[in-house]
């Protein structure tokens, strides 16, 4: 196991048959994420190509700003979609102790 994955598993006092649907959701946002670095250098690439010139690239400009809304969108509805799944496997109490998680920081999204 993963360390955030054995931290949340041990602090959410997670069953057997959690443990590996946690481990999936947070997969997946960790892809999410990394696509988002990626995404990010392509914006600061298209940001530094529009000053270069010798007239400013109003365009690529723009489509920089553009890729960085689009990935923030999609970075969103990612966290957004694994809230959800993990509020679904979670019993009340969990869901307790993993918003406080969130609330005070020791989980961040």
């Amino acid at each position: 196991m993963r360390r955030p994955l054995r931290f949340l598993a041990h602090k959410l006092e997670l069953s057997e048959a959690q443990v590996p649907e946690l481990a999936r959701i947070l997969d997946e946002l960790k892809t999410e994420r990394a696509q988002a670095e990626v995404d990010n250098r392509r914006t600061v690439t298209a940001f530094a190509d529009a000053v270069e010139g010798p007239t400013f690239g109003e365009a690529r400009s723009r489509e920089g700003g553009e890729l960085r809304v689009k990935s923030a969108e999609r970075l969103r509805d990612a966290v957004t979609l694994a809230l959800s799944r993990i509020h679904a496997m979670l019993d009340d109490d969990q869901r307790k102790r993993f918003s406080y998680l969130i609330r005070t920081g020791v989980v961040a999204l």
